[in-house]
């Protein structure tokens, strides 16, 4: 009869996703995740496999949790300009919060990793493209319902967008205040380009 785990699984990854948001993933040794963790080093490789795959778990955990304000405003805003403003402006809410690690681990959980973490690099920015590739869906959906000028570069415009949000997650690592991002947000949504007005 196999014997039940002596812990709690979803409070295991949780406590890991915190530490890898934190320390990154190169940085984040096994040792420091069973320690926080409050398990040993056999409980992790049975329950998760290795510290990649966790750390995998943990990336998808995320996307669900603390980072699926993205998706949500994406899906539910009815043009592309007021989905992208209602990301930017919660992203700087959720980058700010005193409630976790400051930033986006999906931006962030990657930075300075050695060739041995290529999949983990490839991983992220995977979900990074994603994400652009929704930014772009949307604005795409703008283009077409005559709320951007004619021959707007969306792919550009999608590009910055993401480039913005990468820069509010470091900005906050950096100690960016809630409003030190808001300002960001309202000085972004400033470049979305304006229809001409009709004669």
């Amino acid at each position: 009869m196999a014997r039940q785990r002596a812990f709690d699984r979803e409070a295991a990854l949780e406590t890991a996703l915190l530490a890898f948001w934190r320390h990154g993933y190169e940085a984040t040794s096994v040792a420091e995740l069973t320690a926080a963790m409050g398990i040993k080093p056999p409980s992790l490789y049975a329950a998760f496999g290795d510290k990649r795959r966790l750390f995998e778990e943990a990336v998808r955990r995320y996307q669900e949790t603390y980072g699926a304000f993205s998706t949500r405003a994406l899906a539910e805003e009815p043009t592309g300009r007021a989905a992208i403003e209602r990301v930017l402006r919660e992203a700087a809410a959720e980058y700010a919060s005193p409630d976790h690690p400051a930033g986006c681990l999906v931006i962030t959980g990657a930075v300075n990793c050695g060739p041995e973490s290529a999949e983990v690099e490839e991983l992220l920015r995977g979900f990074r493209e994603d994400a652009k590739a929704a930014f772009k869906r949307r604005i795409d959906d703008d283009l077409a319902a005559g709320r951007l000028p004619a021959g707007t570069d969306t792919a550009g415009l999608a590009t910055f967008y993401a480039a913005v949000i990468q820069g509010m997650s470091t900005q906050s690592r950096d100690g960016a205040s809630h409003a030190d991002l808001l300002r960001i947000a309202d000085l972004a949504m400033s470049a979305w380009p304006a229809v001409p007005a009709r004669r």
